[in-house]
């Protein structure tokens, strides 16, 4: 079968809706779907995403979840580098977000306030004194459409969902989806397209627990981190920017050269202890620029982080307390893995020299995050 026969089949059966699609020879880049349970009267589907070389990545239906990624390590053997549970249940219960992609505002809003056009709005306080992720039933907690897309980069799966006016007291009827490609360059890329028929605040970003070392061989204090980016955005006690865009030279937040998690986690403090900070990403916003680079010296996995994002924000697993129960059996915990969170800066709606995150009626919102795995 010549090449361009082999791409219009792939054409057909991927526009047919299929459940799996084939490259044309045995071990090629594919996606299979398969029931994962029920989330109250709603079936959940997994697909999993093959690329060329073997990489695997597993998407749920429920809240467009990232539950599985097995990558190589420098001898080739894939293992799975992010945290999560076996099967739904775990899920459905009360868990840190585990490769949710949350939303309609990630991260923190202070009091769950904002003025919007002129009008106050109020949103549930899920976090202490404040508002986290979307809210009450953000995006992580529901049920998305999802589809096999047509991407020459590699397998990939579109999920789709409409956030209704009013839905966790935002203003706006809000279309959005994720699309999530494997390349067969070993990167998991993940665009986001958000529109809405009226003005409201938009961050929509994924919060996978990664661990290189693979989700169940011990915590990330000795994996070497980079962010690209020379300020952050210092916190109250409570996680919400002060408004400062602040220098991490001279301080614990420095980590613009590879730096060992565990070198200076005891100097930032916090309750509990730990990295749970937004940095200022020194590229051009909009445009695709590295954000992060890791590696893990045990096996030799590294990760580069890219994105259109103004921010990260990197969060050192510090509320994993050992009373989560994973995958394999096992139990996570306190810097167990890592979060690097692409997004713009928490709590911007109250921020007036922050970048904005307001989408007003009828534009569009384009976001993109890629994670790229190699080894040495």
């Amino acid at each position: 079968m010549n090449a361009r026969i082999t791409t219009r089949l792939l054409t057909f059966i991927l526009a047919c809706g299929a459940c799996a699609f084939a490259a044309g020879a045995a071990g090629g880049p594919s996606v299979e779907k398969q029931p994962f349970g029920k989330a109250g009267d709603r079936d959940v589907d997994l697909y999993i995403l093959t690329n060329s070389s073997g990489m695997v990545a597993k998407v749920m239906t429920y809240g467009a979840t990232l539950t599985e990624l097995d990558a190589p390590d420098r001898n080739g053997k894939l293992d799975d580098v992010v945290l999560g549970f076996d099967g739904i249940d775990g899920y459905l219960g009360k868990e840190p977000y585990f490769g949710a992609t949350v939303g309609r505002v990630g991260n923190r809003i202070a009091k769950g306030r904002f003025t919007l056009d002129g009008k106050a709005y109020q949103l549930a306080t899920n976090d202490g004194p404040n508002h986290l992720h979307g809210g009450t039933k953000g995006f992580d907690k529901v049920v998305w459409d999802a589809r096999v897309a047509t991407s020459h980069a590699g397998p990939a799966v579109l999920f789709s969902y409409l956030s209704k006016d009013g839905e966790e007291g935002y203003p706006g009827n809000c279309r959005v989806s994720v699309l999530y490609t494997l390349t067969d360059a070993g990167e998991l890329r993940l665009d986001y397209t958000v529109t809405t028929d009226r003005d409201t605040p938009v961050n929509v970003t994924n919060h996978s627990y990664f661990n290189l070392g693979g989700a169940e061989n011990g915590d990330i204090l000795g994996d070497e981190l980079t962010l690209f980016a020379d300020r952050f955005t210092p916190v109250d006690a409570t996680l919400i920017p002060t408004g400062e865009l602040a220098p991490v030279a001279g301080t614990p937040m420095d980590f613009r050269r590879p730096t060992p998690i565990g070198a200076h986690i005891r100097e930032v403090g916090g309750h509990p202890v730990g990295y749970d900070h937004n940095y200022v990403v020194n590229g051009q916003a909009g445009k695709l620029s590295p954000v992060a680079a890791l590696y893990d010296p045990k096996s030799g996995r590294e990760m580069d982080v890219s994105s259109t994002e103004p921010g990260v924000q990197f969060y050192s697993g510090n509320f994993l307390d050992g009373t989560i129960t994973g995958k394999k059996g096992a139990v996570y915990r306190q810097y167990w893995a890592l979060a690097l969170e692409t997004q713009h800066f928490p709590d911007s709606v109250n921020h007036a020299n922050f970048p904005s995150y307001v989408l007003k009626a009828g534009d569009t919102y384009r976001s993109t995050t890629i994670y790229r795995f190699s080894a040495r």
